[in-house]
């Protein structure tokens, strides 16, 4: 089958997307989607991209996702998902664009520094 190629990331995680036309049941990992993911509010921003466009029971989507945990996870699908209907269509482009779904959220964790507790919490410090 053919199918649109697109590639999402957040903090560590890194998503593979392909999204077909057609209607079957979308799978992340080769493992159905209930399965893979239990909370209902990530539910929600997974099918985010397919709502906003109109398009949820005309497409399917096969994912291969890797690293950080699932909320992160999640937020890589979708922004694969959002690039994938960008380049399906110049009208979903521009409804993902204003939406803000075609940005890749850059933020990751700082690094612990030495001689510190955690990246910036330093040491008590007294005064006498």
């Amino acid at each position: 089958m053919k199918y649109t190629y697109a590639v999402g990331r957040r903090k560590t995680a890194s998503a593979q997307v392909r999204l077909y036309e057609g209607s079957k049941d979308s799978k992340i990992n080769e493992k159905a989607l209930n399965d893979y993911i239990k909370r209902d509010d990530l539910f929600d921003a997974l099918y985010a991209p397919l709502r906003l466009c109109w398009v949820k029971d005309n497409y399917f989507f096969e994912v291969k996702v890797s690293g950080s945990g699932n909320a992160a996870q999640v937020d890589a699908i979708k922004l694969g998902l959002a690039r994938a209907l960008a380049e399906k269509d110049a009208k979903f482009k521009a409804l993902l664009k204003e939406a803000g779904m075609l940005t890749r959220d850059a933020r990751k964790v700082e690094r612990k520094k030495p001689g510190r507790h955690k990246a910036r919490k330093a040491m008590q410090w007294s005064k006498r």
